[in-house]
């Protein structure tokens, strides 16, 4: 059965930093793109960052650029979100996520995790 286990979400303070990390197993980790996402309190679901399959390609959604890096190890079927220069904007619930490229390209969700809680405060 296919499993997505984020950990790594916490209190930290404005300007903090924090590192996100999502395991998986039950799938071929390495042929999946992998993206994280975060929905705050009364607002959507939005797309944060993704990351190609074999690592080689990232996207940042423009609100996290130059702030967040993920990245991969497909021999320990881990992504990692580390997110520096923390606003008080990203306060939400982060969730992994396996899937693919769309023709349209957007991401195919195949897999949702549970989501981790980051909350940052001043």
């Amino acid at each position: 059965q296919v499993q997505l286990v984020e950990s790594g979400g916490g209190l930290v303070q404005d300007g903090g930093s924090l590192r996100l990390s999502c395991v998986a197993s039950g799938l071929t980790f390495r042929t999946y793109t992998m993206g994280w996402f975060r929905q705050a309190p009364g607002k959507e679901r939005e797309f944060v960052a993704r990351i190609s399959a074999a690592g080689s390609s990232t996207y940042n959604a423009d609100s996290v650029k130059g702030r967040f890096t993920i990245s991969r190890d497909n021999a320990f079927k881990t992504v990692i979100l580390q997110m520096n220069s923390l606003k008080r904007e990203d306060t939400a619930v982060y969730y992994c996520a396996a899937g693919g490229i769309r023709y349209d390209g957007k991401l195919r969700i195949d897999y949702w995790g549970q989501g981790t809680q980051v909350t940052v405060s001043s």
